[in-house]
């Protein structure tokens, strides 16, 4: 197994390259076992794809960030690839536990995590942006001596603020912060994920798999996008086909969903490494 420093060192590089690189999500050590025999040369925890594992909702609340962490290390240890996670709004208000989080998630082996300015409060779901940049600002500084790259997520579209300018704003203020990426989920076309990546000089991760309408590869590679996430969209998919095939047997008592299903010896292969 490569060290933490040697996978981060791999995880700049597919940064800096000139071509976006795409980090599916697994939300466990079978599924990033999976993920990474197919060929993907970097991971991402999902913290909805690790609630739906648990049978419970996808906040900060109905998470601890200690389970978020040992989620997190089971697929560190699961591969040889690098791994970024979703750290949530850093699970706490004040910008001292963004980088406590920060601090936690670099002693698991994760090279990379990302903090939200969502506040988990539906009825004030934004943090302010003074307020927003301090929290950045903490969390560079906790990972100022770790191999760690930071990414800064602006929540607006994903909290009903469909807000470009804003969004834009924040991105910028996370980039003189010291945050390493950018991250705007929710961006509703090609044309604004253009201006985002035109108005900031650092990396930015998009997010696929979340609503219509899709984007491939090229076109987000022609929008100057660096890197491509799947969020909680491969679990859900897998969730999907899992609904499906139960469908099926209740409604017709048939076991078709076989002929679409891997072999046993397949998914065994996959997910356990060998």
């Amino acid at each position: 197994m490569r060290t933490t420093t040697e996978k981060f060192e791999t995880f700049k590089a597919l940064h800096a390259g000139n071509r976006p690189f795409v980090m599916p999500n697994p939300w466990d050590a079978g599924t990033a076992r999976l993920l990474a025999a197919l060929g993907f040369e970097a991971l991402a925890t999902t913290s909805a794809g690790l609630a739906f594992a648990l049978g419970t909702r996808d906040s900060a609340a109905a998470l601890s960030r200690a389970e978020i962490l040992e989620n997190a290390r089971s697929i560190v240890n699961a591969t040889d690839l690098p791994v970024s996670a979703d750290l949530e709004n850093g699970f706490g208000d004040a910008p001292e536990d963004c980088a406590e989080t920060i601090r936690l998630a670099a002693d698991t082996g994760l090279v990379g995590g990302s903090i939200e300015d969502a506040t988990g409060n539906p009825a004030n779901p934004i943090y302010a942006f003074e307020l927003a940049v301090e929290r950045v600002r903490a969390a560079a500084a906790a990972k100022a001596d770790r191999p760690f790259m930071l990414t800064a997520r602006c929540e607006n579209f994903l909290w009903g603020k469909p807000d470009l300018d804003d969004t834009i704003r924040r991105l910028q203020a996370f980039e003189a912060a010291g945050a390493d990426v950018l991250y705007a989920p929710g961006l509703p076309d090609l044309k604004a994920i253009e201006k985002v990546c035109m108005s900031v000089g650092k990396p930015v991760n998009v997010l696929s798999g979340l609503k219509e309408p899709s984007f491939s590869v090229a076109e987000l590679a022609e929008c100057g996008v660096t890197r491509i996430s799947t969020g909680g969209s491969l679990a859900r998919a897998a969730l999907g086909a899992l609904k499906q095939a139960a469908e099926e047997i209740m409604t017709h008592g048939t076991f078709e969903y076989h002929r679409s299903a891997l072999s046993g010896a397949d998914a065994e292969r996959l997910t356990s490494g060998g």
